[in-house]
């Protein structure tokens, strides 16, 4: 019995051995001629602005959410901030952009292009609590704090909004070390 048993066993080796070692069939095409393409999904709106030049460095603003609205009504980086050329072009990261923006100068900055804030009270509280503001004093909010994610995360330098001088001026490894601030942090918003 073990023998027929090996010889069934070799027999249907030998048989796999033939079906492994039979030329494949050529590859056709004919059952795919009609088959329909599917269509992409459509993107985003391209913005209608280069902030490629900011992007170098600024990396964290190319999907933030007021930066790309304000890019579909083509006003980029430098409507706001300034050309730039020098901040842009200083390696060592100490020479200010242009133009900046303190707390008090912000709501002042925004109305040049917007009039009016016609945003009912539910949705600015609702916002206010999702995004888990600090600020309380209704004065001392501005439109940052609600509008986009418009402030860097992880800073080693901080100027002198008002004077542009170097205020602070960290390793990467001495901010790292200390964390991360989150946006509106008190030493932050001093530092503005």
């Amino acid at each position: 019995m073990g023998i027929l048993a090996l010889g069934a066993g070799v027999a249907a080796l030998l048989a796999c051995l033939e079906w492994a070692t039979a030329a494949a069939p050529p590859l056709s095409i004919e059952d795919l001629l009609h088959e329909e393409i599917p269509k992409a999904e459509k993107r985003a709106e391209t913005p209608q602005v280069d902030n490629g030049a900011c992007y170098v460095c600024h990396g964290n603003y190319d999907g933030e959410p007021l930066v790309r609205a304000h890019a579909k009504e083509k006003v980029g980086c430098i409507d706001c901030h300034g050309p730039s050329y020098d901040h842009r072009n200083d390696e060592d990261n100490v020479t200010p952009p242009d133009v900046m923006y303190g707390p008090d100068q912000i709501a002042p900055g925004c109305a040049k292009c917007h009039e009016t804030h016609d945003a009912p009270a539910h949705k600015v509280i609702a916002l206010w609590q999702e995004r888990g503001l600090s600020k309380t004093d209704p004065d001392k909010l501005v439109c940052t704090d609600c509008h986009g994610e418009h402030r860097l995360k992880f800073r080693t330098v901080w100027w002198n909004k008002k004077t542009r001088e170097v205020f602070v001026r960290k390793t990467h490894q001495e901010a790292e070390a200390e964390g991360r601030p989150a946006p509106g942090v008190p030493v932050q918003d001093e530092m503005r």
